[in-house]
């Protein structure tokens, strides 16, 4: 990765629409906003679990429905039978999914992935520069509504009694859908990671003339690398 500074980074605003097609995620760069139109389906470990563990059938031809996928639990409630309506939709802590990820994005041509948290930047170099894949990171906490006015119609909710709502994939028709942050790029590149850097490089400068903890046995620590961040 460039040795830049994530303040230096300028910010462009991108609106994709699915399938999103190699031209349009190779523009992106880490730390543009996001907004998608057209299709996106949900997949947690539920999901995961039938395909790939339990060999099921896919419910939907996914490679030829979209190739954006949300790790999320949508707020829904059927208004009539059949009839659904998303009120906020959150997202779930995608390096959950380091299993069974690759798998969806090889076998499915999955080549946008939303969720939070990032993944590993070995992971993105393994799989998502591989494949030209992106990340985008859902933009705080508290906006689950400003996802779900997003959301315009639910196409279909598949494994529902078997999973649950929290757990099903659901398809959703979506418009200007957002917004999301590029973590990763097509190049691997990783936003975290580059915060992280910057973080760390000042953090050491915080250490310099103090004294040796005097709790060690408390679990104070006086090398700045062994600090989590």
């Amino acid at each position: 990765m460039n040795e830049k500074n994530t303040s230096d980074l300028p910010m462009d605003e991108h609106t994709l629409t699915t399938p999103v097609s190699p031209e349009a995620l190779a523009k992106l760069k880490i730390g543009d906003v996001v907004y998608i139109d057209g299709t996106v389906f949900t997949g947690r470990i539920g999901v995961y679990k039938k395909l790939f563990d339990e060999k099921a059938e896919p419910p939907v031809d996914i490679r030829a429905l979209t190739n954006v996928t949300f790790h999320c639990s949508p707020a829904a409630g059927e208004d009539s039978p059949g009839e659904w309506k998303v009120a906020a939709v959150t997202a779930t802590a995608s390096f959950r999914f380091e299993k069974h990820l690759p798998m969806l994005m090889d076998d499915y041509g999955v080549r946008v992935v939303i969720g939070k948290g990032g993944m590993s930047p070995e992971f993105y170099e393994s799989h998502f520069k591989r494949l030209g894949a992106v990340f985008l990171n859902t933009v705080g906490y508290g906006i689950g509504a400003q996802y779900g006015r997003g959301v315009k119609k639910v196409e279909a909710v598949h494994w529902l009694k078997e999973l649950g709502m929290a757990q099903a994939m659901w398809v959703l028709s979506v418009k200007r859908f957002g917004p999301f942050l590029v973590e990763c790029d097509v190049q691997g590149n990783s936003l975290y990671q580059m915060a992280m850097t910057e973080t760390n490089k000042e953090l050491k400068g915080l250490y310099e003339g103090l004294p040796l903890p005097t709790l060690k046995r408390m679990g104070e620590v006086h090398n700045p690398e062994d600090e989590v961040f």
